[in-house]
């Protein structure tokens, strides 16, 4: 632990009490959390971003979208707005959030409400919708869902780890208990029972129910705008003589970049901080690192979650004028617990 964080962990104990004492007084009905009357699911993690919450989102929609009516309430971090909006065609990730947005993009037949109040959210919609997805929401005790999934990252089990500010943990691992099932994200796409043995030696001490794995998928390279100017970047492009200028404002950037240096080792990363608010100065300085590239063979790569933000009418024409790709990303259940998992969550929704 460095020097900074250590001089924090006072403050981290303070931070701690006052979440144990909250959490008790929802526990004992002294804070009232809101009942209804259709299903809710409730996506969420311990620690601060990064643990896969969108795409675990997306396949919940992708599971239950067919057949059921939904909606998805996130907060909408990082956008300019306040209140509560219902995400339309014209919508931006300035005015709603970048995961909000992602949703939005992808999946038009669904309800995407960004709102701080998600007890008044879930009230504005209940009689049109069948399901309701509450985005980053297990620290939300306002609403009581019916299931609620905790996301661990593979990577970061067994770690040690400290509350806020010391750490990155909202909350004690203690409080695991609350979920009613653990997705362990980030796995491999397949793995030993030795393996999954290890990670839950760390995980059952504070949790005796369901324990799922997912790993991350990676879709093709899309151009994020359709300039005729530039031909599309494929994967099947990229090889050891390419030149990858990657730009991501998230909060955990190495499995991307481990996936890109399976094809390539000449990578240019800027890397920027969890939902970064891109401006005119990155992309002069993206468009700089650009053209200074003395590979013939290069491209502009960022994540889906940082596209969404970087087709903002403020940026939309300098971006356009160069090749962004992004790579779109997805989460799937490992296959010796889809059908389980698959079949608990349809289960729920009925």
């Amino acid at each position: 632990m460095s020097v900074f964080r250590l001089v924090l962990l006072p403050f981290s104990l303070v931070y701690g009490s006052i979440v144990k004492l909250r959490n008790f007084f929802y526990n004992k009905g002294v804070l009232k959390a809101h009942e209804f009357d259709l299903p809710i699911i409730a996506v969420g993690n311990l620690e601060v971003g990064g643990a896969g919450k969108t795409p675990m989102i997306e396949y919940l929609i992708r599971l239950i979208g067919n057949s059921k009516k939904i909606a998805t309430i996130s907060r909408g971090y990082g956008r300019k707005t306040k209140g509560l909006i219902i995400a339309d065609q014209d919508s931006s990730a300035a005015e709603i959030g970048d995961e909000p947005m992602q949703f939005n993009r992808k999946f038009p037949e669904v309800t995407v409400i960004a709102s701080e109040n998600r007890v008044k959210a879930i009230h504005q919609v209940e009689e049109e919708q069948q399901v309701i997805l509450l985005d980053d929401a297990f620290q939300h005790r306002k609403v009581k869902a019916g299931l609620t999934i905790l996301l661990l990252d593979y990577n970061r089990i067994g770690e040690r780890s400290f509350l806020l500010p010391a750490g990155n943990m909202r909350e004690s691992k203690k409080e695991m208990k609350r979920a009613d099932l653990v997705v362990v994200t980030k796995a491999p796409k397949i793995f030993s029972p030795l393996d999954q043995r290890v990670v839950e030696a760390h995980i059952k001490p504070y949790f005796d129910k369901d324990i799922y794995y997912s790993y991350i998928s990676y879709g093709e390279l899309e151009l994020l705008n359709k300039n005729e100017a530039f031909e599309p970047f494929t994967l099947q492009d990229i090889s050891r003589k390419t030149e990858v200028i990657l730009l991501t404002g998230i909060a955990k950037t190495q499995p991307l970049v481990d996936f890109l240096e399976l094809r390539t080792k000449k990578i240019t990363h800027l890397k920027y901080g969890d939902h970064y608010k891109f401006g005119q100065k990155d992309i002069q300085k993206l468009a700089e690192t650009y053209n200074s590239g003395l590979s013939t063979q290069k491209v502009i790569i960022t994540t889906e979650k940082d596209a969404m933000r970087l087709m903002d009418a403020e940026l939309v024409d300098e971006v356009s004028k160069l090749p962004v790709h992004y790579i779109p990303i997805k989460a799937e259940i490992c296959d010796r617990f889809k059908e389980e998992f698959d079949k608990k969550i349809l289960n729920y929704v009925g």
